[in-house]
């Protein structure tokens, strides 16, 4: 419990330091560059979480946006809706057609990708803009930012990483086991000393009344382990003694071969320092004819859109102009039709008036033959009727001669 020494001290504060990587600062260009790149990756991230945000609320972020930034955002909602309109028509139809849709899933997918690095590209040529979406970070979705989050943790490991030396590795690692393992001593002895509290209080309280008894017990046994005690020192002196002189040679011995290996890797790093740098100087020369590639394609690529946008602008307004006359002849085809549907009308009400008209005719021409057919037959029957009369009148007349015969 008392004051701390100075050598201690010393120990405590390396140690805290070389635990925590904020204290830690970049002390070169490759390491400057490098968290450059993670820096500009976390920012990329960040703006392209919030761009489902900044679709949908379009009508609000339009004055700031601009007309270039809109329509790249709209037809990354249609590249969007799209993909998965594909994924969920992927599932519901059989296997048979799956390679088909893999490959249009795949070129789908490499034009939504260009789709956002365009996005990317314009949100960030405008640091205004950028700035003020910082302020709509609540509206991004809780798996990007843990996402997000995950990143930083992966580029404060990767400063560490980076800042750390070989030797200061080996020593944070030797110091963590060290720490470690005298974490364990001193919980192992912790709970051997609670151990022995309890097994001293408890023989302590069944002891008290044996207290003289257990004191002369004590000194018998005190002078007798006395004697063992100086017998087993002197042993232990002499094989102490002989176990230092053979771990001093093993000492030096391995000391000796350490030496040697590293004269051998101290040449060894020499000779990759040359090879890398030489390395490293036709990589830089690479990345500037790469750069300058890029410089020119990007210029190709704003002549070309620029052509694009005058031809869209074109055909826009061709499509203005179509549309009011579009416009104009759906309001003649809307009046044609409702003319067409009242002629339509009454042709149906004069063709249903004739229908019927033809079917009162039917029924009183059918009528008209079954009462003729009636009264045709009723004259025939009258007829017969009154020639069967005569022949009985004739036949009576001659029974009557005969009779009288």
């Amino acid at each position: 419990k008392g004051m701390a020494t100075p050598k201690k001290a010393t120990i405590t504060l390396d140690a805290m330091k070389m635990l925590d990587p904020h204290q830690l600062k970049p002390d070169s260009i490759e390491t400057e560059r490098i968290m450059t790149v993670l820096d500009e990756t976390i920012a990329k991230l960040e703006l392209s979480s919030l761009i489902p945000h900044i679709i949908d609320s379009l009508d609000r972020f339009a004055d700031t946006l601009g007309p270039e930034i809109t329509n790249s955002l709209i037809e990354h909602q249609k590249l969007s809706n799209e993909m998965e309109h594909l994924l969920a028509s992927s599932e519901e139809r059989d296997t048979m057609r799956s390679e088909e849709q893999w490959g249009c899933l795949c070129l789908l997918e490499q034009r939504l990708k260009c789709s956002v690095r365009n996005v990317l590209r314009l949100l960030l040529a405008n640091p205004s803009l950028c700035q003020a979406l910082k302020y709509e970070a609540w509206a991004r979705e809780s798996s990007a930012e843990v996402f997000i989050k995950a990143f930083g943790d992966f580029r404060n490991f990767m400063l560490e990483r980076l800042l750390t030396s070989p030797v200061e590795k080996e020593e944070k690692i030797q110091f963590m086991e060290d720490t470690s393992l005298q974490i364990k001593k001193n919980t192992e002895a912790i709970t051997a000393l609670q151990a022995e509290l309890v097994a001293a209080i408890r023989a302590r309280e069944e002891e008290i009344h044996k207290k003289d008894d257990v004191i002369k017990d004590l000194k018998t046994s005190m002078q007798d382990l006395t004697k063992d005690c100086k017998t087993g020192i002197q042993q232990i002196k002499q094989e102490g003694e002989q176990q230092q002189k053979e771990e001093l040679q093993a000492s030096q011995a391995r000391c000796a071969r350490l030496q040697q290996n590293i004269q051998q890797l101290g040449a060894q790093l020499s000779a990759l320092t040359l090879e890398h740098r030489a390395s490293e100087l036709a990589l830089r020369k690479r990345k500037c004819r790469v750069e300058m590639e890029i410089v020119n394609w990007i210029q190709k690529y704003d002549t070309d859109m620029g052509e694009k946008q005058a031809e869209y602008e074109e055909v826009h307004a061709a499509y203005a102009k179509e549309k009011a006359q579009l416009s104009l002849l759906t309001e003649k085809h809307a009046v044609l039709l409702q003319e067409y549907s009242q002629i339509e009308e009454e042709r149906r009400i004069r063709q249903k008036k004739e229908e019927q008209a033809l079917k009162e005719l039917t029924t009183r021409t059918l009528a008209a033959i079954r009462i003729q057919a009636f009264w045709r037959g009723y004259l025939v029957r009258s007829l017969f009727k009154s020639k069967r009369k005569k022949k009985k009148k004739k036949g009576e007349g001659k029974k009557a001669k005969k009779a009288k015969k």
